[in-house]
């Protein structure tokens, strides 16, 4: 019985590996639409703050955002999904990354970070989160990225600004 039930652990566990979001697709932008709403309502109570723009979002709106979108899939649902930009200077904005909470915990956020590390190296990334969000916090500290301000967008509410350097493949990382 104990391996049954580790079994069927295990096979919860898994999804597809991450693949390119099209958001002129009614289908994908609807599942999309749904998954940002579920996540960001979690964010939202975890910042005591619910004016998150993609919170309140329309589908119009969503598909018209100049991003880029990688998701992933379980059997059943659109799990979670990164979006990006490009800014003037060739950084990476991490602009959503987005998990329903069905899927919290199980490596969904750092599957999709990873695969946007693979296809999008930059040498500077940047992404922001609530300052209350700890979890999220966390997540991209252990990713590299460093706190480098803070900005206020609602009275007590901040977001923390963080940025990670990275190390062009063609020159060697060297310890000093």
């Amino acid at each position: 019985m104990t391996g049954r039930r580790h079994a069927a652990t295990e096979s919860h566990r898994l999804f597809v590996e991450p693949v390119r979001l099209d958001l002129s697709d009614p289908d994908t932008l609807l599942h999309l639409w749904d998954l940002q709403r579920a996540s960001y309502a979690v964010e939202a109570r975890l910042i005591g703050f619910d004016g998150i723009p993609p919170l309140h979002e329309s589908l119009e709106e969503l598909r018209a955002c100049d991003e880029f979108f990688l998701g992933i899939r379980d059997e059943s649902r659109l799990l979670g999904a990164v979006a990006w930009t490009r800014l003037p200077n060739g950084a990476l904005d991490i602009c959503r990354l987005v998990v329903h909470p069905v899927a919290h915990r199980r490596g969904v956020a750092t599957a999709l970070l990873d695969a946007l590390d693979s296809i999008e190296p930059a040498e500077l990334t940047v992404v922001s989160t609530g300052t209350a969000n700890l979890p999220a916090v966390a997540l991209y500290r252990r990713r590299g990225f460093i706190p480098v301000g803070e900005r206020q967008i609602a009275p007590g509410i901040t977001i923390t600004l963080l940025e990670r350097k990275n190390t062009p493949a063609s020159q060697p990382i060297h310890n000093s």
